[in-house]
């Protein structure tokens, strides 16, 4: 019995194998950075003079570049093809890198890390839009679960390599290390991507300013919005009066406009729309697990970086199965059931973490891990496969576009949220737990009689001991809050239409 036949791709390539690999080598390039610069910021901190309140704009400046520049995705590439866009982004991408790692002051190094952002937003999405255009449609799924493999591994082994090259090299060689990976997938992308043809599109300068306004206001009040005390600050009342006008008149706009800057027929489709609200969620839920899991390990539990890169190492390898069993499953059944299965077992792990302790060893932290990292990648890899399932072709690269786009702000509302919970519940819990220490409570006389005789050392243990209670408990808040999220996005799956029953328009 001979096998089906597969139906045509849109771009027919002679090597899509080897296209594929220098594409992933370049995302995987672009998603480490996202997070293999966080453990090394204390140490560029005191190489490049600054306060720690500054060096944080090392990542501001990367995220907030990054946000501006990933709507233009679709226009860029129509105007100048593909295949240079991809070239000069992973050049650009590759020469700040390196500019970055040799800088000498904190001015030079903002500098280089937005054009490094810039270059970088075009990698994701169009990575995305080649690999579905590449394949037929009978393969998307597995080519969407090599796509997910880079997109869900880059952010959880970059604080380990990160640790590792700070601590052992210096933390130059966190940007060093894009050198060599950018001149091999350079190489690929010239010897194996063909060109296209250019689609003539004008620049709606109007359109993408206002965007443009919207998406870097937003990513600074998230970033900026903990440090500032949030809405008691002005400058964040300032960031969400712009997000909200820039947006307003960007949708405005691109309705009464027939050049506009994106075509919101796109948005038409039910299965990207609630694609792109499912992407939302999980970015809130993914990244802010890695956010939350460095500073409990090495802070509160007293691992050292490189141990915790270890003990977080599993979530990749659950990531990793995942994606090599899904990539056969989505192609044999329905999305929509293996995504459900995905959310039941990230849910599960969130369960776990729920019930994390500070005496505990680093068994339930790996176990959770890997049942995480299972879980999401069922959920990305046939939630990529459904959110394009029916979408026309022509509006791909705007919409992978966005899709990366409302994954990262999801990942940044997620942070922002998680660590104002955090704060918040670590002081309401310090004063709970401090209320009830009284001089007749029978629990504080067995455990630490020595504070009955006023002794200030003892009392400074007493209150270490408390602390460390109540950040533990606001952290177990935090994972009951992300089991919440995760849970709710549920119903949304079965909004989603099944590909089989409805496939794109050409």
């Amino acid at each position: 019995m001979t096998a089906p036949a597969l139906s045509a791709p849109k771009i027919t390539v002679a090597n899509p194998g080897w296209l594929t690999a220098a594409i992933m080598l370049a995302t995987i390039m672009q998603v480490l950075d996202t997070t293999i610069a966080n453990v090394a910021l204390p140490h560029m901190a005191a190489s490049l003079g600054a306060t720690q309140e500054e060096i944080t704009w090392v990542l501001t400046s990367y995220i907030v570049a990054s946000a501006i520049a990933t709507p233009m995705t679709g226009w860029v590439a129509d105007k100048v093809g593909r295949r240079m866009v991809f070239m000069g982004a992973i050049i650009g991408f590759t020469l700040t890198s390196v500019l970055c790692g040799l800088s000498l002051g904190l001015p030079e190094m903002i500098l280089f890390r937005v054009f490094q952002g810039i270059f970088g937003a075009v990698l994701i999405p169009l990575a995305q839009a080649v690999l579905l255009d590449i394949n037929p449609r009978e393969k998307v799924g597995q080519a969407m679960a090599i796509y997910g493999a880079g997109i869900m591994v880059g952010p959880i082994i970059g604080p380990t390599l990160g640790g590792y090259l700070t601590e052992v090299f210096n933390w130059r060689y966190v940007f060093f290390i894009n050198l060599p990976i950018g001149v091999v997938a350079l190489l690929g992308v010239m010897a194996f991507m063909p060109r296209e043809e250019i689609r003539h599109r004008k620049f709606d300068l109007f359109g993408f300013s206002m965007l443009a306004i919207a998406m870097g206001s937003l990513q600074l009040m998230l970033d900026r919005g903990q440090s500032e005390g949030w809405f008691e600050s002005v400058e964040i009342w300032l960031y969400l009066g712009l997000t909200i006008s820039g947006m307003w008149a960007f949708v405005i706009h691109c309705l009464d406009n027939q050049d506009a800057f994106v075509d919101l027929k796109m948005f038409r489709d039910r299965n990207f729309v609630m694609g792109l609200v499912f992407i939302f969620i999980i970015g809130m839920t993914l990244f802010s697990g890695l956010a939350l899991l460095p500073p409990l390990l090495q802070k509160l539990l007293g691992y050292p970086v490189i141990e915790t890169g270890l003990v977080m190492a599993p979530r990749g390898v659950g990531t990793m199965v995942s994606m090599i069993l899904v990539g056969r499953l989505v192609a044999r059944f329905d999305a929509r059931g293996l995504v459900l299965f995905g959310l039941l077992v990230t849910a599960a792990s969130l369960h776990v973490m729920a019930g994390f302790d500070t005496q505990m060893g680093s068994m339930p932290i790996m176990v959770s891990g890997v049942m995480q990292g299972f879980g999401l990648g069922f959920v990305f890899v046939p939630l990529s496969t459904l959110t394009y399932a029916t979408i026309e072709t022509k509006y791909r690269a705007d919409a992978t576009a966005f899709f990366s786009l409302v994954r990262n702000v999801g990942s940044g509302v997620g942070i922002s949220v998680v660590t104002a919970v955090l704060s918040r519940m670590t002081t309401v819990n310090h004063e709970e737990i401090a209320s009830t220490l009284t001089a007749s409570a029978p629990e504080l006389r067995a455990a630490l009689p020595q504070l009955m005789s006023n002794s200030a050392y003892y009392a400074s243990i007493a209150d270490q001991l408390v602390s460390q209670q109540s950040a533990m408990i606001a952290y177990i808040d935090n994972f009951i809050l992300m089991f919440v999220f995760t849970l709710a996005v549920v119903p949304i799956v079965f909004l989603l239409r099944n590909p089989k029953h409805h496939a794109p328009k050409t």
